[in-house]
């Protein structure tokens, strides 16, 4: 299969520059349900023309609905939103929702369905899983080595797309609440503010500031270019080279498609010949970096090298001082203001007492056309020169001729305007012929879940009682809410078990839990990559057949895991596995998942909306911001091959947690403030959840009794909480944008 280069356009012009740059496809967001919803974005109509323009040209066209839906916009918006594209011809849609997914395979089943980055594919177990659903290509996380993508590669037979050059997430795609936690615009919702990009001050335990002088931005990646990884990417199995940047100017789209056309076209035609220029290395330079450039995470795990630690205004100024001038004037005569068209084979006949005959060839299409009646010249007859000149006037057209043969009596005269009318009858019918075959004719949108059925989940939900469960990530922890009686169920993450004897502690963990009437689920990583779990698949059997309630999963990979070696009884999904609305809740209960938890990002009025009775609400916790495979304690001070705490300060002063998991080789940014919703435990008493939750990350063993006892006494007993502790409602009373 030949690679393809993919393209972001914001804008028209961006598309345009793109196509003539190079591009063999083009990814662009519309007005809504994309993940840069502050881009200038392109509105129906735009859409519908880009569609054609592309296909035209032989390209394709992609558009974004990677984004996480509420039930109202799944439901009654997004239809009447696809249909048009749908039936105008779009090659494929770029997809985060697992429940936009589902409905997407419904209503337009022969589109394309890209699983976006968003997904947080991990590893292949997860790929496979997602391409058993229907999709046909994955964008696996950006942070996957070139090992992880070629077993995908070799395991499935997904298209496989990749990021090569752009801005990089501090944050595994998907899994980040910084922005949406901290100023209501989430990222999930295509609304990112980007705080990552603000300074922060890092500190250690010992409150010692991290770092060197100058260190003031340890959440801004630099921006990636792998130009001269392009073989070692295109052999793993990546079919797609990504360019990030669909915020950026069409000079910035335009420049680095042309750089990467230039050698992708170098290695498919003389493979041992490649090797990237310094000039061309300095034109992507010029075009946009972030304090330098990194490769990515395709050969290293994480490190400083990777991160634009320094100033980055001052950055910004000098490039602005430095602004190579003469690079943007090519692009912009170059890419810009000359437009692509498509090649097609002229005929001309010009007889006197004939209509004008003029015939178009593509290759795959003919068309014809006649005008007029061309008469015996009275004066001064038409020349072959001066015919050829006015249908390679293509102007507004499509096309150009690559070929134009004319057969014309030496003393005849037509006027222009009939060769105008020839010329664009010709176009306006091989533009039908060339995009028709892509039409499509979407089926009606099946009714909508009937409102007794509805009734009957609400009259259901109004049966359940609130149970308490609780999470630990520390053996003090775990000891801690044994304590507690009113706590029913555990999920105990792997730490609380010594690595060296997992399974042996483990066991009794759970037995001991079992003689309090408690049940245990194991809490598997925020993350997993290829074969972090290979070494407990034997473990995680005999802890099912000894009384191991389940799993608490955050990923698809774990899921995927578990439902291959077949123990994939007993799940439940963290909130990471997002069920937004309905038909993502139905999809995961389809698949044998127990319960979900409520998404963070969900308001009282929203959750109230949800049918709960198998979900589980978290009521308190600190909430995890920024899950990445880097690091702060080693982009500042150094790795230390254990776990660590360290804050980062912002510049309201504020300090946030930051915990590494040197096991699975990836840090947590928690919020400042726990979650706390004590007082409102009537309220939601009335959402109806199956449980509450309580989850423990940093906590000592005494504050974790001290908490847990105060919520048991609120939610179990009727008590009133006590302690001088200070909480956050997150999004409880307010709503995410």
């Amino acid at each position: 299969m030949k690679t393809e280069l993919l393209a972001p356009a914001g804008s028209m012009e961006a598309l345009r520059a793109a196509v003539s740059a190079g591009a063999d496809a083009v990814y662009l967001g519309g007005t809504a349900f994309g993940a840069r919803a502050y881009a200038k974005n392109l509105d129906e109509q735009e859409i519908l023309s880009a569609i054609d323009y592309v296909h035209l040209r032989n390209r394709k066209l992609y558009l974004t609905v990677n984004t996480l839906l509420k039930e109202e916009e799944l439901e009654e918006k997004l239809y009447p939103y696809l249909r048009p594209y749908y039936e105008q011809g779009l090659d494929a849609v770029i997809v985060q929702d697992m429940g936009v997914m589902q409905a997407i395979r419904s209503w337009f089943p022969e589109l394309d369905i890209h699983a976006s980055t968003q997904m947080t594919v991990t590893g292949s177990a997860g790929a496979r899983f997602l391409e058993s659903l229907g999709a046909t290509r994955i964008v696996p996380a950006r942070e996957l080595s070139l090992a992880e993508i070629q077993k995908i590669h070799r395991t499935t037979n997904l298209e496989i797309e990749c990021f090569v050059h752009g801005a990089l997430c501090y944050c595994y795609s998907g899994q980040c609440l910084l922005s949406s936690l901290i100023g209501g615009r989430s990222g999930n919702r295509g609304r990112c503010a980007q705080p990552c990009r603000l300074p922060y001050e890092a500190y250690d335990k010992d409150g010692h500031r991290m770092g060197e002088p100058g260190d003031r931005y340890p959440l801004s990646p630099k921006d990636m270019c792998t130009i001269e990884l392009l073989p070692e990417i295109i052999k793993s199995g990546v079919m797609s080279l990504k360019i990030e940047g669909r915020m950026k100017k069409p000079e910035y789209t335009a420049g680095v498609v042309s750089v990467y056309r230039k050698y992708l076209d170098l290695y498919e035609e003389k493979p041992s010949r490649f090797r990237v220029l310094p000039e061309d290395m300095k034109k992507l330079y010029d075009l946009y970096n972030r304090d330098g450039f990194n490769k990515s995470y395709y050969t290293v795990r994480n490190g400083r090298d990777m991160m634009a630690l320094k100033n980055e205004k001052e950055q910004e100024n000098r490039k602005k001082q430095r602004r190579n001038e003469q690079l943007f004037y090519e692009i912009q005569r170059d890419y810009i203001e000359t437009e692509k068209k498509a090649p097609v084979s002229g005929f001309l006949t010009l007889y006197p007492g004939q209509p004008a005959f003029l015939s178009a060839d593509s290759g795959r299409y003919s068309v014809t056309a006649e005008a007029g009646m061309v008469e015996a010249a009275k004066k001064q007859p038409l020349t072959e020169e001066r015919v050829k000149a006015q249908l390679e006037k293509t102007g507004e057209t499509p096309f150009y001729f690559r070929e134009l043969d004319v057969c014309m009596d030496e003393n005849c005269f037509v006027p222009m305007q009939i060769l105008n009318e020839l010329r664009r009858s010709v176009s306006d019918q091989l533009a039908r012929e060339m995009t028709e075959p892509y039409r499509r004719k979407a089926v009606e949108k099946p009714a909508k879940k009937a409102k007794t059925e509805v009734k009957q989940c609400q009259e259901k939900r109004t049966e359940k009682i609130v149970e308490l469960t609780a999470s630990a990530e520390t053996r003090a922890q775990w000891n801690a809410l044994l304590e507690i009686p009113e706590i029913t169920t555990i999920y105990a993450g792997m730490g609380c078990f010594k690595r060296e004897i997992f399974e042996e502690q483990a066991e009794k963990g759970i037995l001991q839990a079992k003689e309090l009437g408690k049940q245990v689920y194991l809490m598997l990583p925020h993350v997993v990559r290829e074969g972090d779990l290979k070494e407990y698949r034997d473990t995680f059997r005999y802890l099912k057949e000894t009384g191991l309630g389940g799993f608490l999963i955050r990923n698809l990979e774990s899921f995927s895991y578990l439902k291959e070696i077949g123990i994939e009884s007993g799940i439940r999904l963290d909130y990471s596995v997002y069920t937004y609305n309905s038909r993502a809740q139905s999809f995961w209960r389809e698949q044998g998942v127990q319960r979900d938890t409520v998404p963070y990002e969900l308001n009282e009025r929203e959750i109230g909306k949800r049918d709960n009775t198998d979900s589980e609400m978290v009521v308190y916790g600190y909430l995890p911001m920024m899950v990445s495979a880097q690091c702060v304690q080693k982009s500042l001070n150094g790795c230390n091959h254990s776990y660590s705490l360290v804050h980062l300060k912002d510049r309201m002063g504020k300090y946030f947690p930051v915990k590494s998991y040197c096991t699975s080789c990836y840090s947590v940014i928690y919020n400042s403030l726990p979650l706390g919703l004590a007082k409102e435990a009537d309220q939601i008493r009335k959402l109806h959840p199956a449980a509450v939750r309580l989850n423990f990350t940093i906590e000592t063993l005494e504050e974790t009794k001290e908490i847990a006892t105060a919520f048991a006494g609120v939610y179990c007993r009727g008590t009133a909480i006590f302690g001088d502790h200070e909480y956050t409602k997150g999004h409880f009373h307010r709503k995410v944008e």
